[in-house]
């Protein structure tokens, strides 16, 4: 597509860019979110053991389960004898956890619930249904790591984390702690003990166990009581889990261990209900030794839930929308694992195809036998439509000047304002006419030049395009199958000498040479290249010409000759070398326009897909495919690499980065066998994994900008880009390399 026309600059990104930008960073986000739930980033599963535990106060090691700091002094708290305070920890899961409270609804029992903050913020309902039932809350971090190896800053967000997804479940925040793989006082070491002070300085209650079921090990059903069980006449803080696993042995021990324990004497509380009695234990026996009358614990009026506190309105609503960015993110990246496997059997889909149908395609037109029919000798025509193409239009005239194939040259100057008609006329070429007009766009001086064409075939380029000696001659030749009404050509990078251009030249050997050798075979070539292709003026002038209505007039001048029941070909032996956008800028602006214009000459031909007879065959198949191929898997496939690298974060690194590597390496197989049959030079393969990092990424944002302008209904002009004129008029076979 040649860049004639009006210029539209914009010095900073329009709000399409924007919008575009920020659907990439919502869905960055979503999965960040979705990965913070998993774990944090690095999956960090260490857990300290054997540490030392000199700073650590004997009264602490020695102690009673729950840990206050009052006044910054360590106090420790047991459980009242003949009383069973049970703690669930690692929760809540939406299967066992409910099964565990019907358990203690049954039983008449509460218990306390260790909660982790990712749990609660996927599982909300859970929550609200535990302390509607009367049970206890209590923060066991929000992905479950071992503290003692974390900063302060990832201490304090554990927890805040935590209490937010608390408060969005069941309006609450709580005072009571328990940290992963640290149940009795002894785990406490050196290093989680500053932990403990900083939270204890925060009002938090640290609870610990006294005995442990140890039912994660699923030892057996009558293991796991006696575990459970403490000793005659003691009160304990007892350890089970209702998350983490196959729980079916702890349901199945805690109703035996619930009536084994009340026929033994003992009541059942929760942390809160175990710290007023031993407070009124306390205060009973102070006045005992006063001499005063002893009151005993009144169990019926122990507040079995005053750890909880309710939560602010701004922390609700705060924890609320943690939760909808949960909902949403447990949503999406499911939903977008789907969708991205089919998208990723499409892909491997679609290198089959092309694969199968290229080498179909390039030996049917390889044979020594094949031709089209009669040779076509006479003259054509050669539309070079220009606009301000001072730097190249020399290269392009002089290589259409050595064409071994009877040409007229007709240059359509379009308004240019830098003597780029002067130049051509300069030349003093032979069978070159320069025509003039008023800048009005690439399509309206297209048409002009099919005008002024005194032959029947046309042959149009682009002014920064330049030809082979026999480019031409084997361009035309397809016209002599007289169902022929247009002919693709092979368009080259000349300037692949840099990243971006190498970018490209991986691009155009691999993606559109062997895209139009299946649309070839298949009937359904969506697009003559703007840079070569040649016409049958009759058949061009019988479809109204260039149309205006859409920015990529040669997919719209090319799908309206398919319904009008001509056949597209391609002619790969017909090269054109041409100046690829040098800069990013450029490469944005050129790849918008092509992507917004192959939008918009689809929707134009809509009515295609109802078509019948021969001239529907492009409805039938090519429109599927162009859509599917050029829309759709685009669309989605850089998101691959997005989704590999949040596999790589939050799940298995190593397979991650195979799978990913499997996927290079088949795209690496087509690319090598695309530019065997181009007879390229493999080198430039080397970038096709830089390609796919970055260059897939950039094309995937235009794409996306691009479905915006066509969803909000913008509209865009033509954009100039800056050329060099690096590319020099090439030898024939060997090109401009």
């Amino acid at each position: 597509m040649s860049r004639i026309g009006r210029v539209r600059r914009q010095a900073v990104p329009g709000p399409r860019v924007v919008i575009a930008l920020l659907l990439l960073l919502g869905l960055a986000s979503v999965m960040l979110l979705d990965g913070y739930l998993r774990s944090e980033v690095g999956n960090d599963q260490r857990v300290r053991s054997d540490a030392s535990a000199s700073k650590v106060p004997d009264s602490v090691l020695n102690g009673g389960p729950l840990l206050t700091f009052r006044g910054g002094t360590a106090r420790t708290q047991s459980v009242p004898d003949r009383t069973i305070v049970l703690t669930f920890d690692d929760g809540p899961d939406p299967e066992w956890t409910r099964k565990v409270l019907r358990v203690l609804d049954d039983n008449d029992v509460p218990g306390t619930f260790f909660l982790v903050g990712s749990m609660i913020s996927r599982y909300p309902e859970v929550v609200r249904q535990m302390v509607d039932d009367g049970n206890e809350v209590g923060v066991h971090t929000f992905t479950h790591v071992d503290l003692s190896y974390q900063d302060t800053a990832r201490v304090t967000r554990e927890i805040a984390q935590t209490q937010l997804a608390l408060a969005g479940a069941a309006g609450i925040t709580t005072t009571l702690f328990r940290a992963p793989y640290s149940s009795a006082n002894n785990a406490i070491d050196n290093y989680s003990w500053p932990v403990y002070k900083k939270l204890g300085a925060m009002g938090y209650t640290s609870v610990f166990i006294d005995t442990d079921s140890e039912d994660w090990q699923r030892p057996g059903v009558n293991k796991i009581i006696d575990l459970a069980t403490p000793e005659s006449g003691k009160g304990a803080s007892v350890l089970f889990h209702d998350s983490g696993g196959n729980r079916a042995q702890t349901l199945a021990a805690l109703p035996r261990y619930i009536k084994k324990m009340k026929a033994k004497g003992y009541t059942f509380t929760t942390v809160s209900g175990a710290q007023q009695r031993d407070g009124q234990s306390s205060r009973s026996r102070s006045a005992q030794a006063a001499g005063q009358p002893a009151t005993g614990p009144s169990t019926g009026s122990v507040p079995e839930q005053a750890a909880h506190r309710e939560a602010g309105t701004a922390t609700r609503w705060e924890g609320r929308a943690l939760l909808a960015a949960v909902a949403v993110a447990e949503w999406t990246v499911p939903v977008l694992a789907a969708v991205l496997m089919v998208v990723g059997v499409a892909v491997l889909g679609r290198f089959g195809m092309m694969l199968v149908l290229a080498r179909r395609h390039y030996r049917q037109r390889n044979r020594r036998r094949f031709v089209w029919g009669p040779a076509v000798t006479g003259p054509v025509s050669v539309i070079v439509p220009a606009y301000n193409e001072k730097e190249c239009i020399a290269h392009t005239l002089r290589s259409l000047a050595s064409s071994t194939h009877p040409i007229e040259i007709i240059v359509v100057d379009d308004g240019s304002t830098d003597g780029t008609a002067e130049i051509a006329e300069s030349l003093g070429l032979p069978n070159v006419r320069v025509v003039r007009q008023e800048n009005a766009g690439k399509s309206a001086a297209l048409n002009n030049g099919v005008r002024q064409a005194r032959h029947e075939i046309v042959v149009m380029m682009d002014g920064d395009t330049v030809f082979e000696p026999d480019t031409v001659h084997r361009l035309v030749q397809p016209f002599g199958d007289p169902e022929v009404g247009a002919v693709a050509g092979n368009a080259k990078v000349g300037n692949r000498g840099t990243i971006i251009g190498a970018w490209q030249h991986i691009e155009y050997v691999m993606g559109f040479n062997l895209d139009r050798r299946m649309y070839d075979l298949l009937r359904c070539m969506p697009t003559i290249p703007g840079a070569i292709g040649a016409f049958r003026r009759g058949a061009v002038l019988a479809v109204g010409g260039m149309s205006e209505d859409t920015l990529a007039e040669d997919t719209d001048i090319t799908i309206a000759l398919h319904r009008a029941g001509w056949r597209v070909v391609y002619a790969e032996h017909a090269r054109a070398w041409t100046e690829a956008p040098a800069s990013l800028g450029q490469l944005w602006r050129q790849r918008y326009r092509w992507s917004y214009g192959t939008m918009q000459a689809l929707w134009k031909h809509r009515g295609s897909l109802t078509d019948r007879g021969p001239s529907g065959r492009f409805g039938r198949v090519g429109m599927p495919l162009v859509v599917l191929f050029q829309i759709v898997t685009p669309l989605f496939a850089p998101l691959i690499d997005v989704f590999t690298l949040y596999a790589m974060l939050f799940i298995d690194f190593r397979a991650s980065l195979l799978a990913w590597l499997a996927v290079l390496l088949v795209q690496l197989v087509c690319a090598a066998y695309a530019f065997r049959l181009d007879r390229e030079k493999y080198r430039y393969l080397l970038m096709l994994p830089l390609q796919q990092l970055a260059y897939r990424q950039l094309m995937y944002l235009v794409l996306i900008h691009s479905c915006v302008t066509a969803a909000t209904g913008g509209r865009l002009r033509w954009q100039k880009l800056k050329r060099t004129g690096s590319v020099g008029t090439p030898v024939s076979g060997t090109g401009a390399r």
